[in-house]
């Protein structure tokens, strides 16, 4: 007898576990620049994709093209009954917030934001002190005393990256001069790569002979004016290294595909749960890339001031 029960209740958790995961269907609404921007909205993209390799189940993509789509999309998703509803960058906390109080069975997700709401995920970065370890390594690169910054929408998560920067560029060498740069305080400086380019142009001109971006599809712009000019750029969010081997001295990755691929997941199978994440060297949640693009630019001492730095931080001696 105990036996059949022990075999009955097997079935019906397998039966449930199959329910749940035909329940999901998930979507992302992606943040300006597209999803192919090698950047920000490309990391979402790759752990979406990861997920459908492993479990054949499709995420719906909507890629908006002006601000007030975002909130749009959201809705249209929520009506279908997608869930959860990935909503990539800040600028969807407003429509996030809205939508979700909309259709409060349905389950939420915003990347780079805070929305406290029952049926919400909000999943941070600590984007400070990935850039800190990536101002120490452009200082340590940099043979003139100058090095650059180049952000996209002028706004305090950018005002991150850049303070983290500097903080680490003068723990690397004292007296350093840090140029830095917005490049506008609309959406669409996430999508400006001409300009991202005249920015870094102009930095070199100045003498910064080390670049780093958060600037979205703008960076791309950087990355190719720093490699043209025979310097050094940083790339940003996802892995950049391979776009100028040689020319990138490293990236400052956020593990976006990682943390879209788990929140998935977790929605699959029933473990997914509202609140913050926040993410930051302690978690793997940032960190610099170090591959075969850049073995030959890196070296094995700096590499070592680098991993000393990333163990005070986490320790909380920085």
């Amino acid at each position: 007898m105990k036996k059949m029960l022990a075999t009955a209740m097997a079935a019906a958790l397998l039966t449930i576990g199959a329910a749940q995961a035909a329940e999901i269907s998930p979507a992302v609404v992606f943040d300006m620049g597209g999803k192919f921007d090698k950047s920000f909205n490309e990391g979402v993209h790759d752990g979406a994709e990861s997920f459908t390799k492993e479990t054949g189940i499709a995420v719906r993509e909507f890629e908006p093209q002006n601000d007030t789509q975002r909130e749009q999309a959201l809705r249209n998703f929520a009506r279908r009954g997608q869930t959860p509803i990935i909503a990539v960058g800040f600028n969807q906390a407003s429509a996030v917030k809205t939508v979700a109080a909309e259709f409060p069975k349905l389950r939420f997700v915003i990347i780079d934001s805070v929305v406290e709401a029952p049926n919400v995920q909000s999943i941070v970065f600590r984007e400070e002190q990935g850039s800190y370890l990536a101002g120490m390594l452009a200082a340590l690169k940099s043979t003139t005393g100058k090095v650059g910054f180049v952000g996209g929408m002028d706004v305090p998560l950018i005002r991150k990256f850049a303070c983290g920067y500097v903080q680490g560029a003068k723990a690397g060498k004292p007296g350093i001069e840090v140029l830095q740069n917005m490049t506008g305080s609309t959406p669409s400086a996430w999508n400006d790569p001409v300009r991202g380019g005249e920015l870094a142009r102009s930095q070199i001109e100045r003498g910064a002979d080390v670049i780093f971006h958060a600037a979205g599809a703008t960076g791309i712009g950087v990355l190719q004016a720093a490699s043209d000019a025979g310097k050094f750029g940083i790339g940003v969010d996802s892995n950049q290294n391979h776009l100028h081997p040689g020319h990138v001295l490293t990236s400052m990755v956020k593990q976006l595909d990682v943390a879209t691929y788990r929140t998935l997941m977790e929605a699959r199978d029933g473990s997914w749960k509202p609140g913050t994440q926040v993410l930051g060297l302690a978690e793997d949640g940032v960190g610099l890339a170090f591959d075969s693009n850049n073995a030959s630019i890196v070296t094995a001492e700096t590499r070592a001031k680098i991993d000393q730095a990333k163990a005070d931080i986490i320790a909380g001696k920085v």
